[in-house]
């Protein structure tokens, strides 16, 4: 499952959740493998440096989002450092879950960015859910959750790959532009068709 930042992947995830389904968040896993003494934290306070560090000796995200923002040397440098523990992680815990659910759901934000990678560690997709919505929804439901302009909302956007190349990308396409009364019925749709 993926789509483009503020689509609605978690809304979804959550209603997957509750139907009993198994959910991995990659935005949890990269969170997890960069705190405090864990091995991707170290080598990331050497390469970045003190300022991007919280009195609780935490990552400052934002602090870290800045520096590699515009920078396309530092951000590859910094997935270069957190893609082998999100990947390893991510492939244990499939290990573990298949053992008792027959589906997976991946909610991977970057997979058409990062769709080699997960090749190369041998996870392969058995269908690619597209959370969908239009530009104009993306960047309003942005600059309201992130409190951002309509330019950074856009600078936001523009960082990932465009939602309509990841439409044909994609084996299903889960339209997320109207209430969450449709989208379960979407996402309802989409189980039938697997199980």
């Amino acid at each position: 499952m993926t789509g483009g930042i503020a689509t609605g992947k978690s809304t979804v995830s959550n209603m997957l959740i509750d139907k009993g389904y198994a959910v991995i968040d990659s935005d949890k896993i990269s969170r997890e493998v960069v705190e405090p003494q864990k091995p991707a934290y170290n080598k990331i306070t050497q390469e970045f440096g003190k300022s991007i560090i919280n009195e609780d000796k935490t990552i400052n995200r934002k602090a870290l989002g800045k520096l590699i923002f515009n920078d396309d040397q530092a951000r590859k440098k910094l997935n270069s450092i957190i893609h082998p523990y999100i990947l390893n992680q991510t492939l244990k815990i499939i290990g573990d879950l298949s053992k008792s659910n027959d589906i997976i759901f991946l909610d991977i934000p970057l997979l058409f960015e990062e769709y080699q990678l997960f090749t190369e560690y041998g996870i392969e997709f058995d269908e690619i859910w597209l959370i969908y919505t239009t530009r104009n929804t993306q960047i309003k439901r942005l600059m309201d959750r992130d409190k951002i302009s309509k330019e950074e909302a856009l600078k936001k956007i523009a960082a990932q790959i465009d939602i309509n190349e990841k439409k044909t990308r994609s084996s299903k396409i889960i339209d997320n532009g109207g209430d969450l009364r449709e989208l379960k019925l979407k996402i309802e749709k989409a189980l039938n068709e697997i199980i």
